[in-house]
């Protein structure tokens, strides 16, 4: 969800051009969360087309690409780094002023091979979102290790329900 409230945020100055690529392979969780599941990817002689949520708004994800919402994706590390590389080569996105990258949690297959194929391309920084109980915590402490190691500085942290009481044990 912070991803696709960044991307929304953003895109209400309509000078600015904002893309969202969704790499959470197992987890494709961006076309719904943006209203447009279900919605056809469509091939252009210049590439995929995204789907465009605003006329500066435009997403593309692997959950366009599966059969339901409920297809599993059961890849190995070769399957999914394919599949970023080419989402990231084949998708034309027109002229981008921000592509925000929405990852699953950790550091898997996905957060290398991102880093790796932008590496290049000059990319800013990661944000981290995090949840306040510890166990996430320890997540984003390895995240950040993880960006040290790739050289890849860290613009932010995002505390996401960080105002959340636990109805039970008021935590």
């Amino acid at each position: 969800t912070v991803t696709a409230n960044l991307a929304r945020c953003i895109a209400t100055k309509p000078e600015l051009n904002v893309g969202i690529l969704d790499i959470d392979l197992c987890g494709p969780s961006q076309p719904r969360i943006m209203g447009c599941e279900g919605e056809g990817v469509h091939q252009s002689g210049s590439g995929w087309s995204p789907i465009f949520i605003e006329d500066n708004l435009s997403i593309m994800s692997a959950g366009f690409l599966l059969p339901s919402p409920d297809a599993a994706v059961i890849w190995r590390g070769p399957k999914k780094n394919g599949l970023i590389k080419q989402l990231l080569r084949d998708v034309d996105w027109g002229a981008l002023d921000l592509l925000l990258i929405d990852t699953p949690p950790g550091t898997s297959d996905e957060h290398l091979s991102i880093t790796q194929f932008l590496a290049e391309a000059g990319i800013d920084g990661a944000v981290i979102v995090t949840t306040p109980q510890e166990i996430s915590l320890q997540d984003v402490r390895k995240e950040i290790n993880f960006c040290r190691k790739v050289n890849l500085p860290v613009l932010g942290i995002i505390e996401n329900m960080s105002l959340f009481t636990c109805p039970k044990c008021h935590m």
